[in-house]
């Protein structure tokens, strides 16, 4: 006779777990439903265990593993994480944390009813995109703005606008993949627009787009490659010359910028990348790019250019379907403000703050959070502070590195992916890298070296 029956007969029935779990007090605020859940998943998991040959956990341990279910069904799977990666906006962490300013702002419109679509003055209805439109304006230069979801959308809404059943004309050199394999010409395709490729893909010239335009042309498009570059023998036709070659058919001529910078990096020292209102002088009729990379703001896609193009934009149906919330235009509305009115641009943006750290800063950071991983970890591990690059990250700068302290942690026999693993499952976790098989945590996201002590 099977010994399984008799394993399973020892253990409790639902109910008598139930009683057991309802009967402690800290446990007992947790609705009948959701802990009956939990004690039928934590019977079922035992018999699982009396199947692969194990024997019946006691009634206390099961009463443990109940209280641990119930924890974490109330614990968000969204969570909180030390960025210790080395990269500033990294998309798989959220890309670009927010400025105070627009938390503050954020928290008070979820908070309560808001003028999302209500003209106070009026009393009338009211348009979203009025809440940062004159902002992005100013800042940009354009005439012009709406916002949507994310950049991709952005690229969406305007190709599908302006280009749905006719030709787009662009380079095979800026038909390009980012991350989370979103690509131009599917995109594209998705629009209605027809793709037409010109030039190569190290070489386009401007006799190529005019080559290509014929009576069913209705955009020239120039997309930034912005997480790749080619080198070597390689031509491509500035913006000006194709607004010029746009002018001239009476074409629109659009930029998808990527990574949105609304000012000139370099006055901080960083490497140059294309800032939205140089493009809108140069000629572009319309300017997509994102609000959660350089431009440091939530995740939106901007469309900036000419009023008459952004009108037919917001007169699509296809926008409804990819507006954005009060908590985003909050958010949003708050960063774009900054770039206006803050006397510390640096000091007042995260992702600015981040990428402009001094290295000396980062050396005494680095020093205190070795101290403090050493006497954490204790003496079987090696913890000290080494030279690091860090990445700008989200496609900006893919060929530029910045300089940056990490501390680095090795131990004789625990390998550097357990070091990594342990790390990533503290409370909250921190992320951070391998390289030459050591872990290491980049500084140059790190406030308070605290913030990289393992805890359980």
């Amino acid at each position: 006779m099977s010994a399984r029956p008799a394993a399973l007969r020892a253990l409790p029935s639902v109910d008598a777990l139930l009683r057991e779990v309802r009967a402690e007090a800290r446990l007992a605020s947790y609705p009948r439903a959701l802990v009956t859940e939990g004690v039928r998943a934590v019977l079922d998991e035992a018999r699982t265990l009396l199947d692969n040959g194990g024997t019946a956990p006691a009634p206390a341990v099961l009463v443990e593993r109940t209280a641990a279910w119930l924890a974490r069904e109330e614990t968000s799977s969204l969570r909180p994480v030390v960025n210790a990666s080395g990269v500033v906006l990294h998309t798989n962490l959220g890309r670009a944390s927010l400025s105070a300013a627009a938390v503050a702002a954020l928290t008070a419109a979820a908070a309560q009813p808001c003028n999302l679509e209500l003209d106070l003055e009026s009393g009338g209805r009211g348009e979203r995109d009025r809440h940062v439109e004159a902002l992005l304006c100013a800042l940009t230069g354009a005439r012009a703005a709406a916002v949507v979801n994310n950049n991709a959308a952005a690229v969406l809404l305007a190709l599908n606008t302006l280009a749905d059943g006719r030709q787009v004309v662009i380079s095979r050199g800026e038909l390009v993949e980012i991350g989370g394999a979103f690509r131009i010409p599917d995109v594209l395709a998705k629009s209605g627009a027809v793709l037409r490729e010109v030039g190569t893909t190290n070489r386009t010239h401007l006799r190529d787009y005019e080559r290509a335009i014929g009576e069913h042309t209705a955009v020239l498009l120039k997309v930034h490659p912005s997480n790749y570059r080619i080198t070597g023998f390689t031509a491509a036709v500035e913006l000006d010359q194709l607004a010029g070659l746009g002018a001239r058919h009476r074409l629109v001529v659009m930029e998808d910028l990527g990574s949105g910078a609304l000012i000139d990096l370099a006055a901080y020292g960083l490497p140059h990348e294309p800032v939205v209102a140089e493009r809108v002088r140069l000629g572009a009729d319309v300017v997509t790019f994102s609000a959660d990379k350089l431009l440091g703001g939530p995740q939106a896609g901007i469309v900036v250019g000419r009023a008459a193009l952004v009108a037919r934009m917001r007169d699509n149906p296809l926008r409804r379907a990819l507006r954005c919330d009060k908590l985003t235009l909050a958010a949003l509305e708050a960063t774009l403000r900054l770039y206006r009115t803050s006397a510390d641009l640096a000091a007042d943006l995260p992702t600015l703050h981040w990428l402009t750290r001094p290295l000396a800063e980062l050396e005494a950071l680095g020093a205190q959070a070795a101290a403090l991983l050493q006497r954490a970890l204790g003496p079987a591990f090696d913890v000290r502070v080494v030279d690091s690059e860090a990445e700008i990250g989200s496609g900006a700068q893919p060929t530029e590195t910045l300089a940056s302290k990490a501390v680095a942690i090795t131990h004789a026999t625990v390998s550097a992916d357990a070091i990594a693993a342990r790390f990533r499952t503290s409370e909250p976790p921190i992320v951070g890298r391998i390289s030459q098989d050591q872990f290491l945590l980049d500084l140059r996201c790190i406030g308070d070296p605290a913030e990289l002590v393992p805890r359980r």
